[in-house]
């Protein structure tokens, strides 16, 4: 999983987490890494960021406040929990 390009990642979970009612924005900041910017629409405050790094030998997802999300080969899991903190009901 690590040798994929981390924006596939991003790309894969944006689209994902849009279906789940979510709205998404792939960022690519000069000099930094990529970043998911997500938010809920039914409640606008509710909004973070997220990033992906490798650790070990798989890339993770993770908040931009350094917490992990889910290995990037658990789209699911990255959803759910990023749905659950945004405030979307299951």
């Amino acid at each position: 999983m690590a040798t994929e390009s981390p924006y596939r990642h991003l790309e894969e979970l944006a689209a994902r987490l849009s279906r789940a009612g979510l709205c998404t924005r792939l960022e690519e900041p000069l000099g930094r890494a990529p970043r998911l910017h997500v938010l809920n629409p039914d409640l606008p405050v509710a909004e973070e960021h997220v990033i992906i790094e490798a650790c070990s030998d798989e890339a993770w997802f993770w908040w931009a406040w350094a917490e992990r999300i889910a290995p990037a080969g658990e789209l699911d899991r990255a959803v759910d929990d990023i749905r659950r903190v945004l405030g979307v009901a299951a």
